[in-house]
């Protein structure tokens, strides 16, 4: 059989158990919050850096490309023509500025992927910083 309560320590229970419930409602509210926040940074983020990839490899293409041009023009001989190709037609370039179009090209390929490696490192890390936040506050939330 069991044990039957007086109605004061019922009454006493359930209004404990009413304010533990009113105390952990905002905590979770703030912490769903964070954790929406955090997912959403979290999302955003993946897809830019999936663009920089994305990006990189194309620009390193581009850098193979002017490699390879640069140095098949460097093996034919000195009195071949080049042509510069603009649009839909060619222009008839010296040796020495297509060299200088390739050389250009290559260097500011360089500059941008470095860029965009940059800009990888910078949302990989504020990610991160908000993992930490979030996980700083799930530990303050726990020590009282």
């Amino acid at each position: 059989m069991l044990p039957q309560n007086k109605p004061e320590e019922d009454i006493l229970a359930h209004a404990q158990s009413k304010s533990t419930l009113k105390m952990a409602a905002p905590v979770d509210l703030e912490l769903k919050k964070a954790f929406a926040e955090l997912q959403l940074k979290m999302i955003d983020t993946q897809q830019k850096v999936k663009l920089a990839d994305l990006q990189i490899d194309q620009l390193t293409r581009v850098q193979k490309h002017a490699k390879l041009t640069s140095r098949e023009i460097s093996s034919l001989p000195e009195n071949t023509r080049l042509y510069e190709g603009v649009g839909r037609m060619f222009i008839l370039q010296s040796r020495e500025k297509i060299n200088n179009l390739l050389t250009d090209k290559q260097k500011t390929v360089d500059e941008k992927i470095k860029e965009l490696e940059q800009k990888k490192v910078y949302l990989e890390r504020s990610v991160k910083e908000a993992e930490d936040n979030i996980r700083e506050m799930l530990l303050s939330r726990r020590a009282p």
